[in-house]
């Protein structure tokens, strides 16, 4: 049988927009927050992919919501590595399930049934895929979503039913979360023009459980995926354009005498 663990957890979110959103996906919502302003990344779409700005030094969080009548498993990935597990990201591994309707943020790297390490956008010499020697993904987070299998009837046929409890796993479910600053690790700002990774941040208490999930199928339902960089790069790149600038006619106080001379 399989027993990979995954893990279930509560959220909030927004609704989508054709170029600009906050929230992205069909089954859940997935965006992201600085954690540190409070604020939403609005996620720029920009040549077939989602694009958030964020900001070196921040701590973020990936925030998904269950829109579907099931529940769900979210296996999540930040820059090719396994959230919960710290493995090279597959979408067969361990993830967060979520009760229907329900969200959750994911605010780090999972270190037990009841810490984290905090997300931090940081250089990406200091990102935690480098430290681990994985530095060809940085820059992009996943959100694998599975539906869990409908309830067998009990008139189904013994073959049937042996294959439905084969495909069964134990999951991890979080029942509360609490973000608990202990010892923060120390991270240089990049420049503006330095890409981004996400480094290994303090540790934050977040306590889950673990939970029997039974994945419809064997692929993923949905795929998520949302990339990030600084603003500037982002700006650079043609993902964000500037605002317009809006020459003023009168931008100073006005001044006794006359014109001077250039």
């Amino acid at each position: 049988m399989n027993r990979n663990r995954l893990i279930a957890l509560p959220i909030v979110l927004a609704g989508l927009a054709s170029t600009q959103a906050f929230a992205v996906g069909q089954l859940a919502e997935v965006s992201i927050t600085d954690r540190d302003t409070g604020k939403r990344l609005t996620a720029h779409f920009h040549r077939g992919e989602y694009w958030v700005a964020g900001r070196p030094g921040a701590r973020y969080g990936i925030n998904i919501r269950s829109r579907d009548e099931r529940r769900l498993l979210a296996v999540t990935s930040v820059d090719g590595v396994n959230v919960v597990t710290g493995e090279t990201a597959r979408s067969d591994q361990r993830g967060y399930v979520f009760a229907p309707r329900d969200g959750y943020d994911i605010t780090g790297w999972r270190k037990s049934d009841s810490q984290i390490a905090a997300f931090e956008f940081t250089s990406i010499p200091k990102s935690y895929a480098a430290r681990t020697g994985r530095p060809d993904n940085i820059g992009v987070i996943g959100v694998a979503l599975f539906r869990e299998r409908a309830p067998v009837v009990a008139q189904l046929a013994a073959p049937a039913a042996e294959s439905a409890q084969k495909s069964r796993s134990w999951e991890a479910e979080v029942r509360g979360s609490a973000n608990a600053s202990a010892d923060r690790s120390a991270s240089e700002m990049p420049t503006p023009a330095s890409s981004l990774g996400t480094g290994h941040g303090r540790r934050e208490q977040s306590v889950v459980t673990q939970v029997e999930f039974d994945r419809e199928q064997t692929s993923p339902n949905e795929v998520i995926r949302i990339r990030y960089d600084s603003e500037a790069n982002l700006l650079a790149m043609g993902v964000i354009r500037p605002a317009p600038r809006k020459p003023q006619p009168f931008p100073d106080e006005p001044q006794l005498g006359y014109v001077p001379d250039p």
